[in-house]
């Protein structure tokens, strides 16, 4: 799938259905209750041995926080404040997530805000994030999801000033964005597993492979300052895994008289590769994960009428997670954990908890120009509305940079 027919389609093929599910409920069921506490507080906590403590610590600090605050853990409250720009005067917005222009009437998804236990996150400050980053490079690596947030990044930065794009690939899916007043570089390049595969010639059998990354972003790699990576919904699709040049194993491959290794084990291989090259390259940028977004399909999937109709965010006690993200997140903190501890110079953007809590947010039928919702329509319950809760991410991925001592002092 190296070209879009329908970009905000690409990561629901051979989604969440109820094999994949079936199999993590069946093999994780253990893993997932021991480590529940963690799908919503997030605690680096490597061992509980005494010479760990100082580690823990460590990474605690390194997550998204204000002083001893973690950003990841907190509530929903109302905003009766407009969002910081809107459908009309930003012009990055992609028509899938254009929800208002769609026709979407109910707007009170856009009145919420981020509160922090013990603290406040300050909403985006374009001014300062202009200022601190001049002479500065943010890349983003990933699939559509952070185009999503890219999407609103730029869509923020407009409020003072206008990106030009100045490079994108024949696909538009790799772009590349300057601010001249500040000489700051922002980049969105198109890597959906992180590693080799095959997702550029077919979008079905995709081979993966494991110990090679894919060099579209490690080929860009040395030009950024601060690069931010995710992994993302594609590793739930159909794949055949490689290593060493010889098949191992697959996800989701019946019939295909395969080791089934699962999802889970992919994306741990990826990151652990991912780390890798961090660790071993001569390039030192600070080094951005962003946590898995969690879908709200209910009723169904995208594929069989799932809908995502809430007009409210869940309180704490009425969201329950999908086994599938439990999963997949926990690989991420197992992952950033021992990049930590290897000395990487990296840092957690934890959207986790916070989107989780966010059923509103999505397009569902509003992905498409005024649907006619008295018909059984197909429904977009992973990305979102901009404007929406996806700026706070960004609210969230300023005081991690703001965090860096470089650019604390640089006014």
């Amino acid at each position: 799938m190296g070209k879009e027919v329908e970009p905000e389609a690409e990561p629901w093929i051979g989604f969440r259905d109820g094999v994949c599910k079936f199999l993590v409920i069946l093999l994780g069921s253990s893993l997932i209750m021991a480590l529940s506490y963690q799908l919503f507080f997030y605690a680096a906590t490597a061992d509980t041995s005494s010479s760990s403590s100082s580690e823990n610590a460590e990474i605690l600090a390194m997550n998204a926080s204000i002083g001893q605050c973690d950003l990841s853990s907190g509530e929903w409250i109302p905003d009766s404040r407009d969002p910081a720009y809107s459908n009309s005067t930003c012009s990055f917005i992609s028509s899938f997530q254009d929800c208002l222009t769609n026709g979407r009437a109910d707007t009170g998804y856009l009145h919420w805000r981020w509160k922090p236990h013990g603290c406040e996150l300050p909403r985006f400050d374009a001014n300062k994030f202009l200022n601190h980053m001049r002479n500065k490079s943010l890349g983003f690596v990933g699939d559509s999801v952070f185009r999503n947030q890219m999407e609103s990044l730029l869509c923020l930065l407009s409020e003072v000033e206008e990106a030009v794009l100045v490079y994108h690939d024949e696909t538009f899916q790799t772009k590349t964005w300057h601010l001249p007043s500040h000489n700051v570089t922002l980049g969105l390049i198109w890597a959906p597993f992180l590693i080799k595969s095959t997702q550029a010639i077919s979008k079905y059998h995709i081979q993966l492979y494991l110990d090679v990354l894919d060099d579209t972003w490690t080929s860009q790699y040395h030009k950024y300052d601060y690069v931010m990576l995710s992994g993302g919904q594609w590793f739930l699709k159909e794949t055949i895994f490689w290593e060493n040049n010889t098949v191992v194993g697959c996800h989701y491959c019946a019939g295909k008289n395969l080791r089934e290794l699962g999802m889970d084990y992919s994306y741990r291989r990826a990151l652990r590769c991912v780390f890798d090259f961090v660790s071993r390259s001569d390039h030192k940028p600070l080094v951005i994960l962003r946590t898995w977004t969690p879908t709200h399909f209910e009723h169904g999937m995208w594929y069989n009428g799932g809908i995502c109709n809430r007009t409210k965010p869940y309180k704490e006690s009425e969201y329950t997670a999908d086994p599938v993200d439990v999963v997949m997140r926990d690989v991420e903190e197992e992952g950033f954990q021992e990049g930590v501890r290897s000395g990487l110079r990296l840092r957690l953007l934890d959207t986790y908890h916070p989107s989780a809590l966010r059923p509103d947010g999505h397009p569902g039928p509003y992905r498409r120009f005024h649907p006619d919702i008295s018909k059984k329509l197909q429904n977009d319950c992973l990305h979102w509305c901009l404007p929406g809760i996806i700026d706070t991410w960004n609210d969230m991925l300023v005081e991690i940079l703001m965090g860096e001592e470089e650019l604390r002092s640089a006014l």
